[in-house]
């Protein structure tokens, strides 16, 4: 057979289009391409980072039966969830996503802890897919402390349950019901023996939301279970799973921090802001002692029920003995419940309690009120 013979110049020609091609292929490729392949974790706390910012974590701490999650762009999925534990126990895992510090485990660039009080937003964005044939929550969970620690436990936990899937309920017990970001939620009080849990559960599921972090974070501190000088610590989303939970995912999950503002979003007592809430604090002071007389008035659209006022008593100060409410504790950081005679407040309506104090010093009075978590104007 005769051999085909080529010009050098036409061989190098055809050598550098087709050079050009492949490149050209190799872009494309490339363009088209996922960002980075899945990642499934079967390690019992292994974990990898996701959009160079977040990090994914199989997180199986409550059984040795076998867990999987395999980490996307955008979020995670349950890939293996084998066996159960007792639905009147603690859950087996906690895979998620988060933001922040986890014993000792931090994200990329990640602006947490931060100060309170330093922070003036904090935006998050959560989008779920649920399953059926498994007993678990969708839990979004929120950490506090009051050191800037990136290792252990934190002091207070703050968890949204977006949804929840067969006979399991929160620590602790139910202790009213609450407005926060615009939604009502069951709220639930309560301790694990390692950390304090303020619970907020959705009435009914939700599979997608975005809103600040930061509303639930203030909820918590007027209910007194955190201080505005304590740390933000991490914000994770994912699942506590007691049986199977295979299919459970989280689509995408997004976290920003923003610090150097003001706490809150606006002063309640600037005639420019429109408050939902107003208190008027009436006092008889005496060497030594005082009652306060305290009105608590909506200005909302819609009846409060199971209503709590939050404030700080002054240096000094302590409650004696109190009527139509219960003020706990006795100084400091405190919080008014309702009794059972008066636990709603009409849209437009107003409920007022009292109580008698003692003081040490000079005398003075609170500065800010909360009303279920929103800020309240002075009258």
């Amino acid at each position: 057979m005769p051999r085909l013979r080529h010009h050098p110049r036409t061989l190098r020609a055809v050598s550098a289009a087709l050079l050009t091609t492949l490149a050209a292929l190799a872009a494309l490729l490339t363009a088209t391409a996922p960002a980075q392949a899945d990642t499934t974790i079967c390690e019992q706390y292994g974990s990898t980072v996701i959009q160079g910012r977040y990090v994914v974590q199989n997180n199986r701490w409550g059984t040795s039966a076998t867990q999987c999650v395999t980490a996307t762009d955008s979020g995670f999925r349950v890939t293996q969830a084998d066996g159960s534990v007792p639905t009147n126990g603690a859950p087996k895992s906690y895979p998620s996503v988060f933001n922040g510090c986890h014993y000792t485990n931090c994200s990329p660039g990640t602006a947490l802890p931060a100060r309170i009080s330093g922070i003036s937003s904090a935006p998050s964005s959560i989008s779920y897919s649920y399953v059926a044939d498994a007993v678990y929550n969708a839990s979004y969970d929120i950490w506090l402390d009051p050191t800037p620690r990136t290792d252990g436990v934190n002091r207070t936990e703050i968890m949204i349950w977006f949804n929840r899937v067969g006979p399991i309920q929160p620590i602790g017990s139910q202790v009213g019901t609450a407005t926060v970001a615009g939604r009502t939620w069951e709220v639930w009080s309560g301790g694990n023996g390692t950390n304090d849990v303020l619970s907020f559960v959705a009435p009914s599921a939700i599979s997608s939301w975005s809103f600040d972090v930061m509303d639930f974070v203030r909820a918590t501190v007027a209910r007194g279970m955190a201080g505005s000088d304590w740390y933000l610590t991490s914000v994770q989303a994912g699942f506590e799973p007691w049986q199977n939970g295979a299919g459970l995912a989280v689509n995408s999950f997004s976290s920003t921090v923003n610090t150097g503002g003001s706490q809150d979003p606006g002063d309640p007592n600037d005639p420019g802001t429109p408050a939902a809430c107003a208190v008027s604090y009436a006092t008889n002071v005496w060497p030594g002692g005082f009652t306060a007389n305290v009105t608590v008035t909506n200005n909302g659209a819609a009846p409060v029920d199971g209503w709590r006022l939050a404030f700080t008593l002054p240096s000094g100060q302590s409650v004696v003995h109190a009527w139509n409410a219960s003020v706990t504790p006795s100084s400091g950081a405190v919080t008014a419940t309702a009794s059972a005679g008066n636990s709603r407040i009409a849209a437009g309506g107003s409920q007022s309690f009292g109580f008698q104090g003692a003081y040490s010093g000079s005398f003075a009075q609170p500065g800010a009120f909360q009303l279920n978590g929103t800020a309240c104007r002075t009258a």
